[in-house]
């Protein structure tokens, strides 16, 4: 097995000056990997460069066994590939090795949430707690050259005449991040020393993000919409507290791959404030839709909605309607297809002891196919009486059942305080829009009703079942209609 290899030399005073101010030790940090999913993808290489307040620095680096098979473009880039790796130690072989030359020191990495979140799953798998000081060398460099466009490790290089005999290599980029604070601590001591000591106070932000993002958002409720290159509308989230939200997507600790990938891509943060929790709930929902950003798993369409229609006593099967009206109290359940309610039908068949003919599943006289087989309780051959079948029915249906509107007619329900009040236009579980003033309100009741949406339906319900917000609810009156 291949050793990690280990030399050291002294750096210079301004670079040594900058540790003893930081208070710690630095150990630059850099990773090659299989790809970019912390779960699922390892390290290839791992390379360290140690700093620390006598001047004295270390290099150490190691190839990594990934135990993984390695995409050509990834050899492509880095050069690593299977052959270069037979023989070359395991993470387990390494990790006791590589925790003893970071512990204890403030952790310096290019686009740190990357590395970091790599080192700290690999770390996990060996049930060992990795939680250092992290510096982004990124953010230094965002800092240090506000207004300058690029900040990835080929814009320093040009931009600061920084060198690297093995780019894409880890040693090498840990090098040059080495270079990048040691020309910085030499020319702008105070000014490195003065952004690390901000970073190190902030809450931890994407490299490619402004720390002034964080000014725009409101601790209050709202909707916030994540962009991320060429404005691509990456995500879409709603939260009473939208900046602590935010800043939870962007913790240093990535333990999903979502997580990190968001943290990547992200460009600019959007944010839109709301009264409350309830507006909240109801705007993402319908941008969502409407905007179906890359990274929201719920993206529903209305206009895909199917339900079965039944009414209890009217001697009918349930049918399925799909793009239809939903009439509350006698439609159940929501499905993307009708294929798909038709299964929810026959589960619910065979759940139950249902009988297939008399649930329109099956054509004919009888008996079913479930009473040929013992599962249907008679109603085809007479043995259950169709009034008995039907009440069955309504208590397995009663679970998906679309609620009725428990009010005579359109609601007004006020949500927030002072200058951000609004009254939420709600009719038939259908909302219809936020209103200022009766003016809006009329004109609100007077506009063609939009569909029914599902989310909408279960916003609104659970809102509404809560008993601290069902007191702000009052009945509106429609408008009449003009001659």
């Amino acid at each position: 097995m291949r050793s990690p290899s280990e030399v050291s030399r002294h750096v210079s005073r301004p670079l040594a000056e900058l540790v003893a101010a930081l208070g710690a030790p630095l150990a630059c940090l850099d990773l090659e990997t299989t790809g970019g999913h912390p779960g699922y993808d390892r390290m290839t290489e791992v390379g360290v460069v140690r700093i620390d307040a006598d001047g004295v620095l270390e290099e150490w680096s190691s190839l990594i066994d990934p135990q993984r098979w390695i995409p050509p473009q990834i050899t492509a880039l880095t050069g690593i590939d299977a052959a270069m790796l037979e023989g070359a130690p395991t993470f387990h072989e390494v990790h006791e090795a590589l925790f003893a030359r970071l512990e204890g020191h403030i952790v310096v990495a290019h686009n740190a949430r990357f590395d970091l979140g790599f080192l700290r799953a690999a770390f996990r798998r060996e049930d060992v707690s990795f939680q250092p000081a992290v510096l982004c060398s990124v953010k230094l460099s965002r800092a240090l050259f506000k207004g300058t466009r690029g900040h990835g490790l080929d814009a320093l290089m040009a931009r600061l005449g920084l060198t690297c005999a093995a780019r894409h290599r880890a040693l090498g980029d840990a090098r040059v991040v080495a270079q990048f604070l040691e020309q910085m601590a030499a020319t702008r001591l105070e000014a490195l020393l003065a952004a690390c000591r901000a970073q190190a106070q902030i809450p931890s932000l994407p490299a490619h993000l402004a720390p002034e993002a964080l000014e725009a958002l409101p601790d209050g409720p709202g909707v916030y919409l994540i962009y991320g290159e060429h404005d691509l509308l990456l995500y879409i989230g709603k939260s009473v507290h939208v900046r602590r939200r935010v800043l939870e997507h962007f913790r240093n600790d990535h333990r999903a791959a979502r997580e990190m990938r968001l943290a990547q891509q992200t460009r600019r943060i959007e944010c839109i404030e709301t009264a409350g929790e309830l507006a909240a709930l109801l705007l993402e929902s319908r941008l969502i839709k409407e905007r179906r950003p890359v990274m929201n798993r719920r993206l529903r369409r209305t206009q895909e909605l199917c339900t079965l229609a039944w009414t209890f006593g009217a001697g009918r099967p349930p049918e399925v309607v799909c793009g239809g009206a939903v009439v509350p109290g006698e439609s159940y359940g929501a499905f993307r297809t009708a294929r798909d309610a038709r299964q929810a039908l026959q589960r619910v068949a065979a759940e139950r002891g249902l009988c297939d003919i008399r649930l329109g599943l099956q054509s004919g006289s009888g008996p079913c196919f479930g009473h040929q087989i013992k599962r249907c309780r008679g109603a085809c051959v007479g043995v259950e009486s169709p009034a008995q079948h039907d009440l069955r029915l309504a208590e397995a249906l009663q679970a998906i059942r679309i609620a009725r509107w428990p009010y005579a007619g359109p609601i007004g329900l006020r949500e927030g305080g002072d200058e951000q009040s609004v009254q939420h236009v709600i009719d038939q579980w259908i909302y219809l829009g936020a209103a200022r003033d009766l003016q809006d309100v009329d004109e609100l009741l007077r506009q063609t009703r939009p569909a029914f949406d599902l989310d909408t339906y279960r916003i609104l319900l659970r809102f509404m079942n809560d008993p601290q917000h069902g007191r702000a609810v009052r009945p509106l009156v429609r408008p009449a209609l003009s001659p």
